[in-house]
């Protein structure tokens, strides 16, 4: 038997969203808000986590996390209660301990919830919550504690049926529970539908009370973390204080950050030491960035590599790579499949795609290369492009080292320009050039040097 069981609440139709996408498979910081309560519970040790979803978003949420965890399938709208119930033949039996946690929550921590279940254990708790102490609720419900000692929790008080609230700071609950696994089984049936038909977890707090079982509330020390998402409002609310967090993350590591506020950083990404982020930059997706580099202003770069000592300057990446000591830009572009080796220059308003510059070559200006192999040393003139698509297929072009390519040359896809070859300045090269001669004209023909 495995001392913990993981069940995470996906079934929720999230109509609040307004959105064809179900809820918990939208972004915050470039990952689906369901990827971070797998996260979390993977990093807890937890070996078994069912995810509960619905009919109707099934296929997508699978689709997302594959055979990372299981599935349980909550078939009617019945609340909490019901999501847990739909779970319970997969867990019955087979861990000492179950934390449930809601889809919607990406800010919860590891250490909270740590904390949680180790007192949980250590008290010989049947049922701990994680709280947050809030000005507003947001609609959570309000952990009711002893008047008198202010120790005992009583139960939760749903926010529609909360007459009681002062404007005061209040105490709310986050979604986040541990159950001793024998006693949650036991008593969800006990658990009545409310007015809307529906069973809540909630209510187990209650029950826990009246019966003199031990419960109790575990204070989050960051308030944020008990927060929920139900509309974009507050999709854009937390993903403000996210970004805001992994900027001082970093910061802390050695990243210098002009102008925090203007620079995006998705959760995936990781940076080098003494990189320095200029104004207006946008590092995306599964982005790594080396030591003493400098991004920006202006940048994005998205699920690629950045090696140490590179510049990327008011320019684009996606799914590109840079080895050490490349600098590019002003406002050029490095689509996917791009690949600049150690020492590349690549100037400005150049666009590269399905490419790889060998070490040391030099594209200074404006021009595109799509499906070409560039050979190292090569310099590309001012205007080159590689005619790739003839209509029906994308074909190669291949440079070879030490070449020199005049500035506005036509390289018409499938050529090879040979080693230490020449081209001249408008030349349009539909044939092979040989190494070491020089091609002119349009169309080019092979003249002495």
């Amino acid at each position: 038997m495995d001392e913990l069981a993981g069940i995470i609440l996906a079934a929720g139709e999230g109509s609040r969203m307004k959105s064809r996408t179900p809820k918990v498979l939208h972004c915050l910081c470039g990952k689906e808000l369901l990827r971070f309560p797998v996260e979390l519970l993977g990093k807890l040790g937890m070996t078994r986590i069912v995810v509960v979803v619905s009919p109707a978003n099934r296929e997508a949420i699978t689709g997302l996390l594959g055979d990372t965890v299981e599935y349980a399938v909550q078939e009617a709208r019945s609340g909490t209660v019901g999501a847990v119930e739909s779970a319970a033949s997969m867990l019955q039996g087979q861990s000492e301990r179950v934390v449930v946690i809601g889809g919607d929550a990406p800010l919860v921590a590891e250490d909270s919830v740590r904390r949680l279940i180790d007192g949980h254990i250590q008290d010989s708790r049947q049922m701990s919550i994680l709280s947050g102490i809030v000005q507003v609720s947001q609609g959570l419900g309000r952990i009711s504690r002893d008047l008198g000692s202010q120790q005992n929790v009583l139960g939760i008080v749903e926010a529609n049926d909360d007459t009681g609230r002062t404007g005061e700071p209040i105490e709310i609950n986050s979604g986040v529970y541990c159950f001793q696994a024998d006693w949650l089984w036991e008593n969800l049936g006990k658990v009545g539908a409310g007015k809307s038909q529906e069973r809540y977890l909630t209510d187990l707090a209650a029950i826990a009370a009246g019966k003199g079982d031990a419960v109790a509330a575990v204070v989050a020390d960051d308030p944020d973390e008990v927060m929920g998402i139900n509309t974009r409002v507050e999709l854009a609310r937390l993903e403000d204080i996210q970004r805001r967090r992994i900027r001082e993350r970093w910061m802390l590591e050695g990243v210098t950050i002009m102008d925090p506020s203007s620079v995006m950083i998705d959760d995936g990404v990781a940076i080098g030491q003494d990189t320095v982020l200029l104004p207006n930059t946008m590092l995306l997706g599964s982005t790594s960035i080396g030591s003493g580099c400098e991004i920006g202003p202006g940048s994005v770069v998205k699920d690629s590599f950045v090696g140490d000592d590179c510049r990327v300057t008011s320019s684009a990446m996606e799914e590109a790579v840079m080895e050490a000591g490349v600098d590019i830009g002003p406002f050029s572009h490095l689509r996917p499949g791009a690949y600049l080796e150690t020492g590349v220059h690549i100037g400005n308003y150049v666009e590269v795609k399905e490419s790889r510059f060998a070490a040391g070559a030099v594209m200074g200006h404006f021009g595109y290369v799509g499906d070409a192999s560039i050979g190292a040393n090569v310099n590309m003139g001012a205007g080159t492009v590689t005619c790739n698509y003839d209509g029906k297929d994308k074909l190669r072009s291949v440079v070879e080292k030490d070449a020199f390519i005049g500035c506005d040359t036509m390289l018409v896809a499938p050529v090879t320009v040979g080693a230490g070859a020449v081209t001249g300045a408008g030349a349009v090269i539909t044939k092979d050039v040989p190494p070491a001669r020089l091609a002119v004209g349009v169309p080019a023909k092979i003249v002495e040097r």
